[in-house]
């Protein structure tokens, strides 16, 4: 009888067993209630699928522990995905030993400590040896464990930002501790030091330390030999020209000013002093410059330094786009938002192959490879509104995908399948492919979703992908977003937040470094077929950046009734300090 009520409450698990699946993702409404029953522990019978290499749990605030057993039942975990539930204060028992896990993601729950026996496994032997990504973000972590970079020793990228640590322990820094380390995210802390031994991170490539409580920048950061991308905006800086520059220029200016002796870690005081004059009498003639009606340059630096958002209310736009929802995308994926962004400039240099690839980061990432949500980016000009959010029978469902013929759902599910398979035999791997695993989000779906423009053609088909249609082009400065989820409507809002602010920091970057296209306007415009307009180019004929437009989009039901607007006054509101929305 017990086995019988286990098998009811937990299907899944059931249905994973028996189809020998290697990947498990547990959400939904009904979870937070059976997790409750359960103990606020995972239920035992889960680790008991040793095939798994993917299992994500999220979205559950009655989890609180995983429970007992998981390092013994799941030994070739290769991801494991436990976000925005209610973990903590600690992990008892700890996670690991979890010799095959890669990816760890805890972002989103109450931890507040992670110390030996109630931490992430052990430190000797290493608990997590072929971990590459963790992710801590979202916590209430005072400190980190010291033993991290033992048990976790191949780390590449670490978020640790939006929790309250005051200081990374000194043995994160020690020589080869963590020699593969590329990515380094301690946002929103309140750190108040940073150990000029961060320079033994020879791998570093990125690293955002921003609105922390900082007051000096080792001049050892510039000793590491492949840092291309900090932050440190949103800290009160002693060195006053080194805090305008964390706020304005590009990472290679700051090092170098670091690197030659400025003022951030204590080298070459006397040099930095005397630049601060330099500095002082310079603002004092561009003050008098403007008085006489020139352009100081200290109001350049300061426009460049800061990202513009506008948002334009529906109300001021004569032609709003509008989404319209149909019930039944209910029972298949009922979240959706949208946003029109008007102004980017995707024809210098690898400006789209940046856009391209910052999507991709997102949906490995905030996205979950998919799983929390899916978002698609489309040429606006080539979209027809108003647009309708429904589902239909994979017979029935008809498309144009990126780079292939029109099919209908059920042939390119099918045609997909079969090269995923073809490829995991080619690479010889046991786990299924990336492309194989959004596949499997459709598993059990009578309908799929897809939006449909006014002409009756369907421009995506989430999670698996969008219309050549509507493809996003070099010569494309105005775009439709669209963020869609099983799982929540705040995760929608999140990965859409996250999008338009890269869009933003993107196309201050390239405004700035003003690349060379690898195709001029003009050929571009050719490839397309359309004539070069200045109107739509937004580099043309401006001798600065411009601010992004944001459009509102409202989503209604078939009664054009409201579900939900974005961005509302509750969007975009954590942008960061260097980042100004105008509403």
């Amino acid at each position: 009888m017990a086995a019988a009520a286990v098998s009811e409450a937990w299907p899944e698990l059931e249905l994973a067993e028996r189809e020998r699946r290697r990947e498990l993702l547990l959400t939904g409404p009904g979870l937070e209630e059976r997790v409750r029953a359960a103990g606020g522990q995972l239920p035992p019978r889960l680790f008991t699928l040793p095939l798994l290499h993917y299992l994500e749990v999220s979205g559950c605030g009655s989890l609180r522990a995983p429970g007992p057993g998981l390092a013994q039942g799941l030994p070739q975990l290769h991801s494991l995905v436990l976000r925005r539930n209610a973990l903590g204060p600690g992990l008892s028992p700890e996670l690991g030993p979890l010799p095959a896990l890669r990816v760890l993601d805890l972002s989103g729950n109450a931890l507040e400590a992670l110390p030996p026996g109630q931490g992430l496994g052990p430190a000797e032997p290493p608990g997590l040896p072929q971990l590459q990504s963790l992710n801590l973000s979202g916590n209430r972590l005072r400190e980190l464990p010291a033993d991290l970079a033992r048990c976790a020793p191949r780390l590449q990228s670490l978020n640790l930002t939006g929790n309250c640590l005051d200081s990374f322990p000194a043995e994160l820094f020690r020589p080869g501790a963590l020699p593969l380390l590329s990515e380094l995210a301690a946002a929103d802390n309140c750190l108040r030091e940073l150990s000029p031994d961060i320079a033994h991170l020879a791998s570093l490539k990125t690293l955002d330390l921003s609105n922390n409580q900082l007051s000096e920048i080792p001049a050892e950061l510039a000793d590491c030999p492949k840092l291309k991308e900090i932050n440190f905006r949103g800290n009160k800086l002693r060195d006053k020209r080194l805090e305008k520059m964390v706020s304005g220029c590009q990472t290679r200016s700051i090092l170098e000013y670091l690197r030659v002796g400025g003022r951030g870690g204590g080298k070459g005081k006397g040099r930095a002093e005397g630049s601060e004059k330099e500095d002082s009498r310079k603002k004092r003639r561009e003050r008098k410059q403007r008085r006489e009606g020139g352009d100081g340059e200290e109001q350049d630096v300061g426009d460049a330094g800061r990202l513009l958002l506008r948002v334009l209310h529906v109300s001021e736009n004569p032609a709003p786009l509008t989404v319209r929802v149909s019930p039944e995308v209910r029972d298949v994926r009922p979240y959706i938002v949208g946003a029109v962004v008007r102004g980017m400039d995707l024809q210098p240099g690898n400006a789209l192959k940046r856009f391209l690839t910052s999507q991709t980061k997102l949906h490995e990432d905030l996205c979950e490879k998919r799983t929390a949500a899916t978002l698609a980016t489309h040429e606006l000009r080539a979209v027809k509104g108003p647009l309708l959010y429904c589902a239909r029978p994979p017979q029935d469902l008809k498309i144009v995908p990126l780079g292939r013929k029109e099919a209908k759902a059920k042939e390119l599910v099918r045609q997909l399948q079969l090269e995923a398979e073809e490829q995991r035999k080619q690479k010889k791997r046991q786990s299924v492919s990336g492309l194989h695993r959004y596949l499997h989000l459709l598993d059990g779906n009578e309908n799929y979703p897809c939006l449909v423009d006014a002409d009756g053609d369907v421009i995506s088909f989430p999670p698996i992908t969008n219309s050549e249609k509507t493809k996003v082009k070099k010569t494309t400065s105005d775009l439709f977003l669209e963020v869609t989820s099983a799982t929540s409507l705040q995760i929608c809002k999140d990965v859409m937040d996250a999008l338009i602010l890269k869009m933003a920091e993107m196309n201050k970057y390239t405004l700035e470094n003003k690349e060379e296209g690898s195709l001029s306007d003009t050929e571009a415009d050719a490839v397309s077929g359309q004539l070069p307009d200045p109107r739509t180019n937004p580099s043309a004929g401006k001798d600065g950046p411009s601010p992004l437009v944001v459009e509102q989009v409202r989503v209604v039901d078939l009664e054009g009734s409201l579900k939900v607007v974005y961005p509302s006054k509750a969007d975009l509101a954590t942008a960061p300090p260097h980042v100004t929305v105008v509403r």
